[in-house]
């Protein structure tokens, strides 16, 4: 058969574009920054193991990883390799929820793992697990620049004026959501106090009053400190073991623990639709095992957390602030009703926002 001049100039030409938009593609998806995707840690693994986990828990997991990689090798033979994602926590569930396919999930709180199993991701009762499926405790604190020059004691001086104060933002950052929890749980303890029963309208006016002072919402607790480190605000309410382990780094603070605050209780799990799928439950199963051993809670507690294993808890007693009226969720009544009291579309929280 004959092809003609022109003929071959088509095909010519349409080879050419099929070439240019396979490089294109391929451009296109090294150059993704996409931020869940998951970055590989250790390459040619027998076994990958993909993480999708709150930001705060990052520098600890630069630890833990290495070990559990040594103790895995050691165990089976097996070489693990990691694949790694960091976000404020709202938002990994969110991603995780909607398609990124981490093995396991470490987030800041109970509410975040329960979107994942509601997207039916989760489908074991991971709550069943040692320690209620938590791997980390801590409360929330007051962190103020060298020497509390504002003379910062608790939430109440929060509220004076002139008084700059960071918190992240509660849509995106479980962390938020355990500082608003906080500051309105102490607000129910101070109505407690004054008339005997827990009074929402007294709880709310004084979330608000504290709101009124906040400077921004940042995404995530670690862009919350990042700002504050930067400079911006007097005072920052976050997590315990983020300030401890700051401090630890040479950066100085002064903490301020209330006199009423919440009890942080961090779970991890694993994301059985993606395990099964990747055929990685085995070595997922052993990382959240791991994640409650000795070994690895005395890691978590060297990055300021407080440990939930009960021997390890015991022998690092002394280092930590135990206040008078420390409370759980329980106090709000769960999570669930916390979600419709407080972070619902007409709840407490987004009352504030809107100054009603």
């Amino acid at each position: 058969m004959k092809i003609n001049l022109v003929t071959s100039r088509r095909i010519f030409v349409l080879l050419l574009v099929s070439a240019m938009l396979l490089l294109a593609a391929g451009c296109g998806k090294a150059e993704q920054t996409d931020d869940h995707v998951a970055e590989s840690t250790v390459q040619d693994g027998d076994v990958t193991l993909v993480i999708g986990a709150y930001s705060v828990v990052k520098d600890a997991f630069a630890d833990l990883l290495p070990a559990f990689a040594a103790y895995w090798l050691n165990e089976t033979g097996q070489k693990v390799s990691f694949q790694e994602s960091y976000e404020a926590s709202g938002t990994q569930a969110r991603a995780i929820a909607g398609g990124f396919e981490a093995d396991v999930a470490i987030l800041a709180m109970e509410g975040d793992l329960n979107k994942i199993a509601d997207a039916g991701f989760i489908t074991h009762d991971w709550k069943a697990s040692q320690s209620g499926g938590m791997i980390t405790n801590s409360i929330v604190v007051l962190g103020t620049r060298s020497g509390n020059p504002l003379g910062i004691k608790d939430w109440d001086d929060l509220t004076r004026k002139g008084v700059k104060v960071l918190y992240p933002n509660p849509k995106t950052s479980g962390g938020a959501q355990w500082d608003i929890n906080a500051i309105y749980g102490a607000g129910l303890k101070q109505s407690e106090q004054k008339s005997g029963t827990k009074d929402e309208a007294y709880a709310k006016s004084f979330l608000k009053a504290v709101h009124a002072n906040v400077e921004s919402l940042d995404k995530s607790g670690r862009a919350s400190m990042a700002a504050f480190e930067y400079g911006v605000g007097d005072v920052i309410v976050t997590y315990e073991n983020e300030l401890l382990a700051r401090i630890k780094k040479g950066i100085d603070y002064d903490i301020v623990v209330p006199e009423s605050t919440i009890l942080i209780e961090n779970p991890a799990a694993i994301v059985d639709k993606n395990a099964d799928k990747h055929g990685s439950r085995k070595v997922a199963e052993a990382f959240i095992a791991y994640l409650h051993t000795e070994e690895a809670q005395r890691v978590f507690v060297e990055h300021g957390f407080r440990a939930v294993d009960e021997k390890v808890a015991a022998e690092t007693k002394d280092r930590y602030v135990v206040p008078e009226g420390l409370f759980d969720i329980t106090y709000l009544g769960g999570w669930s009703e916390v979600r419709q009291n407080l972070y619902s579309k007409k709840g407490i929280w987004y009352q504030v926002l809107a100054d009603l």
